[in-house]
């Protein structure tokens, strides 16, 4: 596919390529790499389950010893490139984007501080320009519908009250931005994955309607370079319409 960016954001290292046995837990799958079983670290907690299926290929890198898990599966293949399911690579990444002003909606801005307290919560970030800040979520959207990528894939309670605070943060007269990483090859859109969490679908509605900036940015991993790259640094936004899935539980648009 063609990028706006061709530089890549980041480069990962000691890739190795591997085949998905199945998720042994929230944390953990079990995989094989060159004909040899391993443990795999894996930090997204959502359900993937239209990634982690027995038989995909997928893309680690080699961790520390001495863990029960001896890599991480950050990676998997889809369409000739790869899925970005490591939520980790993908806040590098985008603040690789903030750092080199690859996001025209946020340019002159620059990262202040991590993990700022908002009301009851920890956000992601609070972003300063010369006179204005800007509090900032980022969710990783991995889903696909279609051409759209979706968030999220189970209900959630903590992005729910993310979405309530912003959104009051707004009413109040603040800046408040929620992101998605729509972290897919050949997605041209975002949209709320209505079926598996209808109440996140509503407060997201409401929360652009009272002044909450939502963006979506598209990005994927390339095995030949071993490296993550932005194509599209906007991606369309529908909040209007649903998502559901068909008797198979593939994923479809309404």
């Amino acid at each position: 596919m063609n990028d706006i960016f061709p530089a890549p954001l980041l480069t990962v290292g000691n890739v190795r390529t591997c085949r998905i046995i199945r998720r042994l837990n929230r944390f953990v799958v079990r995989v094989q790499i060159q004909g040899k079983g391993h443990l795999a670290h894996i930090n997204n907690t959502g359900r993937l389950q239209e990634f982690l299926i027995e038989g995909r290929t997928a893309y680690c890198f080699k961790t520390e010893r001495g863990r029960v898990t001896d890599c991480r599966l950050f990676a998997v293949e889809e369409a000739g490139l790869g899925a970005l399911i490591d939520t980790q690579l993908q806040m590098k990444a985008f603040e690789r984007m903030v750092e080199g002003e690859a996001l025209p909606w946020l340019e002159g801005y620059r990262i202040q501080k991590r993990n700022p307290r908002l009301g009851e919560s920890r956000l992601d970030y609070l972003l300063t320009n010369e006179s204005t800040e800007i509090y900032l979520e980022v969710k990783s959207a991995v889903l696909r519908g279609g051409d759209f990528a979706m968030y999220p894939d189970c209900p959630t309670s903590r992005g729910q009250r993310h979405v309530m605070e912003l959104t009051r943060h707004a009413r109040k007269g603040g800046k408040a931005v929620i992101v998605f990483m729509a972290a897919l090859p050949q997605v041209t859109g975002f949209k709320p994955h209505q079926d598996a969490d209808p109440v996140l679908h509503e407060l997201l509605k409401k929360a652009k309607s009272e002044g909450v900036s939502v963006k979506a940015v598209g990005l994927y991993y390339n095995p030949k370079d071993s490296s993550i790259h932005l194509f599209n640094p906007d991606l369309r936004i529908d909040l209007q319409s649903g998502s559901s899935f068909d008797k198979l539980g593939r994923s479809k648009i309404k």
